[in-house]
């Protein structure tokens, strides 16, 4: 197993990157954040990194191979992906863009809580390329891979948590420039074009 620091590092400067650039889930924890505070992203940041931990353990334990034999399997859960981001980013792009209310139960644009990110990982192209790295550059072989593949899905989770949290951090301070409804607007159409910008990218990753 991934006992030692020197051979995880690698491993969790990786684990970093994918989970701190700009993506689907991040751009959506950014915005859920800003709109709703800090705590209602929390959920979000749960169910996208346990998710996405559990889609590397998957991978890694031999699904990904499935994926690679059956490249019409990947393309069709792309596409799957690709057109629900699409409509999670026309959903922003048109949601109300009255006064910033963190206790507001209801709005025109329904929340995504802790089920709705997980699920988002399962279709989300970033989190499959992913976890396809992970299994074919880091996880071993043979009798050890197993073991590998849990340590190196635990690591990512303690990795990608913080990651995430920063992003809803960053929304949360965002808020305070966003008072106005002009600049909700702005912002809510800002965040639905980069989460379209993301999901269509994908196509070319």
């Amino acid at each position: 197993m991934l006992s030692s620091v020197p051979s995880l590092l690698p491993f969790v400067l990786f684990a970093f990157v994918a989970s701190i650039t700009p993506g689907p889930t991040n751009i959506l924890i950014l915005s859920n954040s800003a709109r709703y505070g800090f705590r209602a992203a929390l959920p979000i940041i749960l169910g996208a990194g346990v998710a996405a931990t559990g889609i590397v353990w998957l991978v890694g334990s031999g699904f990904g191979q499935a994926l690679t034999r059956h490249p019409a399997l990947h393309s069709v859960m792309q596409w799957v992906g690709i057109l629900w981001l699409s409509h999670l980013a026309w959903q922003i792009f048109r949601a109300p863009t009255g006064p910033l209310d963190p206790r507001a139960a209801e709005t025109g644009q329904r929340r995504l809580g802790l089920l709705g990110a997980a699920a988002l990982q399962w279709i989300n192209p970033k989190t499959w390329m992913m976890a396809l790295a992970v299994a074919s550059v880091f996880a071993g072989e043979g009798s050890e891979r197993q073991g590998q593949v849990l340590s190196l899905s635990l690591a990512f989770l303690l990795v990608s948590l913080p990651c995430l949290g920063a992003w809803a951090v960053l929304g949360a301070g965002s808020s305070r420039l966003l008072r106005s409804s002009q600049a909700m607007q702005r912002f809510n159409r800002g965040m639905a074009l980069l989460l379209l910008a993301s999901a269509w990218l994908s196509l070319w990753a």
